[in-house]
């Protein structure tokens, strides 16, 4: 003890010997738990991300984390608040915690889902009013989660459909460059002096090949330019996107499944919001809305106008040709029996079902479409190779 008041009374003393006005200086950049500015900037770049809007998945899970909690008994504002900190996207994270915060204002859950529209979706919204009409929110959203569960499975289906096309599509176009730029250009040297006795095709390609491997860095931007143009015409532009909803109901392969894409979209969407009890002419202008083509868009459009003026929905639909007769006669019996909700859940199954069976239809016709294309081009490349060299050993053994 007195050793330690000794020490104590040194360094007082040794602090009371500095010059007045000046205080003891300590060094706050040193010691264990500080961190250098390399540490600081290494911490900074781990730890940055970029985060997106909320996708399908996210609204999906959200939905599921909702109807759950809220069946359990956990009141709506605490709800979000632990949905929202657990969130890793951290926009999303911003809308949910804006949801709860317009409730403990005052607003009712889907006048706060009305703010964020383009996250959620004109289908999300009604169906969660008319769920706070009737009492029932964690049904609903139980019936939020299965819409949204199956539209993400019917849309991984098309996806899917597709992956292996694309594939042997980019693997045709790799292995044409590569000969184009690094085979052809071997046999430049052979042909040399001997371009007369060279067939068409391999004239053809010797010309292309020397076109590609001296303008590559002006033939790169102009296809990125063409397809980023065509992107925003069939896209971002009200012509561009009538005359590609159009094509793809008329190319030969893809028809049948964009029109029973449609279709089922519709009719589910439809079954969905009239079960839920939401009035008739917004399920029409929701399914006009999430339908995914002009053309059953202006349908539905049509259909809604009508009705709108005391019409029928059958005798609308009618009318057009997108949607097949025997579906019209099913929902002029369910107008006829009261049980519309019924007949639509009834019939957007057996499309659902038929879809799977067309993708995988066309699946199964575009695979060994691709292969005999690539088999094709590859083969006409190898010949237009060898059939010079075979003429010119010819020539070189007849004299």
């Amino acid at each position: 003890m007195l050793q330690t008041t000794s020490q104590v009374s040194k360094s007082a003393s040794a602090v009371a010997d500095k010059p007045t006005g000046q205080a003891p200086r300590i060094d706050f950049t040193s010691g264990p738990n500080v961190k250098k500015p390399e540490q600081n900037l290494l911490e900074k770049l781990r730890n940055f991300r970029i985060d997106f809007g909320p996708g399908r998945k996210d609204i999906l899970h959200f939905t599921n984390q909702l109807a759950v909690m809220i069946r359990a008994g956990i009141s709506l504002q605490d709800t979000l608040e632990v949905i929202g900190e657990q969130s890793p996207n951290q926009k999303f994270r911003t809308i949910i915690l804006d949801l709860r915060n317009q409730i403990e204002a005052g607003q009712s859950f889907s006048q706060a889902l009305s703010a964020h529209a383009d996250t959620f979706g004109s289908l999300y919204i009604n169906m969660v009013a008319a769920a706070e009409i009737s009492g029932s929110l964690s049904n609903m959203l139980q019936k939020l989660a299965e819409y949204l569960d199956e539209e993400a499975a019917t849309r991984s289906q098309i996806k899917s459909a597709m992956v292996y096309p694309v594939i042997i599509a980019v693997m045709a176009i790799g292995v044409t460059i590569f000969l184009l730029c690094f085979v052809l250009p071997r046999f430049a040297g052979i042909f040399a002096g001997k371009e007369h006795l060279l067939p068409g095709p391999t004239k053809v390609l010797m010309a292309s090949s020397a076109f590609v491997r001296g303008n590559w860095y002006f033939i790169l931007p102009v296809i990125a330019t063409v397809i980023g143009g065509i992107y925003y015409l069939t896209h971002h532009t009200t012509a561009g996107r009538l005359w590609w909803d159009k094509t793809k109901l008329i190319l030969p392969i893809i028809k049948r499944l964009c029109h029973n894409l449609y279709i089922t979209r519709s009719l589910h969407t439809m079954g969905v919001l009239t079960r839920a009890g939401v009035p008739i002419l917004n399920t029409i202008s929701i399914t006009a809305q999430i339908s995914g083509n002009i053309l059953y868009k202006n349908m539905w459009l049509g259909v809604y106008e009508e009705v709108r003026q005391g019409k029928k929905i059958a005798s609308s639909l009618a009318r057009y040709d997108l949607m097949p007769s025997n579906v019209v006669q099913m929902i002029r019996s369910g107008e006829d029996s009261g049980t519309m909700s019924d007949v639509l859940r009834d019939v957007s199954e057996f499309y659902a079902r038929e879809l799977r069976t067309v993708i995988k239809t066309v699946t199964s016709m575009i695979e060994p479409i691709m292969i005999v294309i690539m088999g094709v081009m590859v083969g006409f490349i190898a010949m237009s190779i060898i059939l010079p060299i075979f003429k010119m050993s010819s020539v070189v053994s007849g004299k």
